[in-house]
């Protein structure tokens, strides 16, 4: 990209020559990444515009063709969602009276339905997922406003690219020379941002600490218990070794993978038998099937040899009383594996406390907690030294090795995992997550195709058109959709990996996708790097010419590329959330190789699934910290990407609460989700103030005033950031982990129960 920067003489304290910008953005010289008028931002706004309406018309079709597209799923599924003490046919007909109103209208019901009413729909985790949203509106709305009414006309104060009206970069802190005092006001700026942001998110924190639990956690999650042990065993060790506990259950886990498959396709052959059933008894005739995928999409299967049609009844008989069998024989099978873990369940939330609080070796290894699956959460193992509670089982049990802690929600547990663990668990973890990096490894950006189209000098022509279309649209466009296949690469790798809970799964997903995208939209993209292995080529290979630079990320018109890409993904991203068209191909093709009119049944109660909480909060936060990195001074129209951040999130909060309510079924995960995407969100002031110093660096150097008490603000935040969200310091700052607990601290204190913990 051509830049005025190219004739300045930038030249900082430690020594360096002119800048010479032209190998920015792409390192073979790319014809397609060029500047134009504004950076294009108007016609790309109103392309995307354009496609945004056709999308949202499409839409308007496939939910009047298709309506029953996961509806059945949702009626069905939300049966054992709502209060158990409520009627079974009361809750049917309240749910389908709720669609019927709410599709009367559905902008105003999305637009006005109460928090009450999401939870009793949808769950308290989509409140405090809704909730996070509302706080980054609330936060991006507030540097919209500082950022337009304070920093937009300091820049522009500056004459240092010119006084022309159509230049992007007059609107950049690039406008500003060195030296100049105003440079001052970015650096207070973006630390004012960064204690709003702790402030929001702080006020986030405190009402979903404050949301009361929908079950008491009284029961405790065992790892590590040698496999011979038995029930009664363990109970006696808990009753001896705390007898003012009484222990209501214990259950041991054995490998049920293969038993959890079969009792599914059990029920799924009763329900094709029981359709069958009802036609043979209301209409007096037998139903004849052909058994072979896509057979109904071919007029003459039935003439084909060896395609000849089947008895539905019989087939589906005979095919339920083969899995009843074989799940029996494996019901009967006194040779399960036991996997060494076990459910211990007191007979209140304050004994499973008092009996964790004897195991708990937090204050000996610090707050962090495990994300991965394998650890159901972080398990509390005993350290430091010292022994739990002894009994006469101890030694038997092997009780020194023991890792409790609470055990999931029954509905977060995916059971049929619980037997990949151990090396076998973390085995399978490196294999496919180093799969994965080698996968994104050469695709990470799409810069990379536009660079191999450039070397057959096929874009010469499109060069002289200067069309910001082809050098905006098509490259932003493309960008976002990378980025919208990545998603689906990391969620099939996460499923892969086999997590325990649903809780370890997203936050696994979560942090995968926030990592591979800000490479992918944010960091690359602004080095001007095809790929990963530019990337790694550039920093390792001593022998190269090292043509890549961070005056690559601060040139004046290279802000409009991410503006137009927060744009597409406000406006194409939005539409293509809206329309769900991934999970519609699906559909179709699932409808498609149903083997009779019963499976196809199958496929519509079975069609919706749980709302994808990681993918979204890593997608969220990633297009939030290209916001808020480039927000302030750095690269790009403060006011254009800003005011493109807020539609985006604004767009983003009614689509996913329009799916939330319509089209996903309800989750049930720990709260450490939602506290996890807080502190990811905390990345992106403190991205901010590292492009900030990367900025001051360049064109002042590493000694003047700016660039140390940047650096100073940048360090410090980290150091917090790291011990408190990795170690656990600093949390005696905060009220919000306060909070009164109850133990049953032993018979010398029988009347005091409750005391106050961090």
């Amino acid at each position: 990209m051509a830049s005025t920067w190219g004739h300045l003489s930038m030249r900082v304290d430690n020594g360096s020559g002119p800048v010479d910008n032209s190998s920015c953005f792409s390192a073979t010289q790319s014809t397609v990444l060029k500047g134009v008028y504004f950076g294009g931002v108007p016609i790309v706004l109103l392309m995307n515009f354009v496609i945004f309406v056709v999308l949202l018309i499409v839409f308007t079709l496939i939910r009047r063709r298709l309506w029953d597209y996961g509806r059945l799923a949702l009626i069905a599924e939300t049966e054992g969602f709502r209060d158990a003490n409520k009627q079974r046919n009361t809750r049917l007909r309240s749910s389908m009276s709720a669609e019927e109103d709410c599709e009367t209208d559905v902008c105003a019901c999305v637009c006005v339905c109460s928090e009450t009413l999401v939870q009793e729909r949808c769950g308290v985790d989509a409140v405090h997922y809704l909730s996070f949203q509302k706080h980054l509106v609330i936060l991006l709305l507030l540097i919209c406003v500082l950022s337009v009414t304070i920093i937009l006309p300091v820049n522009l104060s500056g004459d240092l690219l010119g006084n022309d009206p159509y230049s992007f970069g007059r609107t950049t802190i690039a406008n500003l020379k060195k030296g100049d005092l105003l440079l001052w006001l970015h650096t207070v700026f973006a630390v004012l941002y960064l204690m709003i942001t702790v402030a929001l998110l702080r006020r986030h924190t405190s009402k979903l600490k404050g949301t009361k639990r929908e079950i008491a956690r009284n029961t405790l999650f065992v790892r590590d218990v040698p496999t011979a042990a038995s029930n009664e065993t363990i109970k006696v060790h808990f009753t001896e070794a705390y007898p003012t506990c009484q222990v209501t259950d214990v259950n041991l886990c054995y490998d049920v993978a293969k038993l959890i498959d079969l009792d599914r396709n059990r029920i799924r052959a009763e329900k094709n038998l029981r359709h069958y059933n009802k036609i043979l008894e209301y209409q007096g005739r037998r139903e004849v099937i052909n058994p072979r995928p896509c057979s109904h999409l071919c007029c003459c299967c039935s003439q084909c040899k060896g395609c000849e049609g089947v008895d539905a009844i019989e087939y589906y008989r005979s095919q339920e009383a083969a899995l009843r069998e074989e799940e029996n024989k494996q019901k009967e099978n006194k040779e399960l594996h036991p996997l060494g873990m076990a459910f211990v369940t007191l007979q209140n939330e304050c004994m499973a406390t008092y009996i964790l609080k004897d195991f708990n070796a937090l204050k000996c290894g610090g707050g962090a907690r495990g994300v991965v699956g394998e650890q159901m959460g972080g398990g509390i193992g005993c350290g430091c030294g010292r022994e739990p509670q002894p009994s006469s089982k101890s030694a038997e049990l092997r009780v020194n090795k023991w890792k409790v802690n609470y055990a999931p929600h029954p509905h977060n547990i995916y059971w049929e995992n619980l037997s990949v663990h151990g090396w076998r668990w973390w085995l399978r973890f490196l294999l496919l997550n180093t799969a994965l990096f080698f996968l994104l490894f050469f695709l990470t950006t799409p810069s990379i195709i536009i660079s191999t189209i450039d070397k057959f000098n096929v874009t010469k022509p499109i060069n002289y058109l200067n069309s910001a279309v082809i050098s905006q649209f098509f490259p932003t466009l493309l960008l976002w959709t990378f980025s919208a296949l990545l998603p689906t690469v990391v969620y099939y790798s996460t499923l892969g990996e086999a997590h325990w809970t649903r809780s370890s799964e997203n936050m696994s997903m979560m942090y995968k996708l926030y990592t591979f995208l800000i490479f992918m939209v944010l960091i690359l993209p602004s080095l001007g790097l095809t790929s990963l292995d530019v990337f790694f080529r550039w920093l390792f290979d001593k022998q190269s010419v090292r043509q890549l630079r961070f005056e690559c990320v601060f040139l004046p018109d290279q802000g409009a590329f991410f503006v137009n890409y927060v744009i597409a993904a406000a406006l194409v991203g939005s539409a293509m959330e809206l329309l769900r068209l991934p999970g519609l191909l699906l559909y179709i093709v699932r409808l498609a190789v149903a083997h009779s009119a019963a499976e196809r049944k199958y496929v519509k109660q079975n069609q919706a699934y749980e709302f994808e909480y990681g993918a979204m909060y890593g997608w969220t936060l990633c297009v939030f910290t290209v916001i808020m990195a480039i927000s302030v001074c750095v690269i790009t129209l403060t006011h254009g990407v800003m005011c493109a951040g807020l539609l985006y999130l604004l767009l983003k909060h009614l689509v996913d609460k329009h799916n939330l309510y319509f089209a996903y079924l309800p989750a049930r995960l720990d709260r450490q989700v939602h506290l996890g995407a807080v502190n990811q969100a905390l990345a992106a002031p403190i991205i901010c103030l590292m492009w900030l110093y990367f900025f001051s660096v360049i064109r002042t150097g590493f000694m003047t005033a700016t660039s140390l008490f940047t650096l100073v603000v940048l360090c410090v935040t980290i150091f917090i950031c790291i011990s408190y969200t990795c170690f656990g310091h600093f949390k005696y700052l905060s009220p919000h982990n306060y909070n009164v607990s109850c133990f049953v601290l032993s018979e010398f204190y029988p009347n005091l129960q409750c005391i106050v913990v961090i």
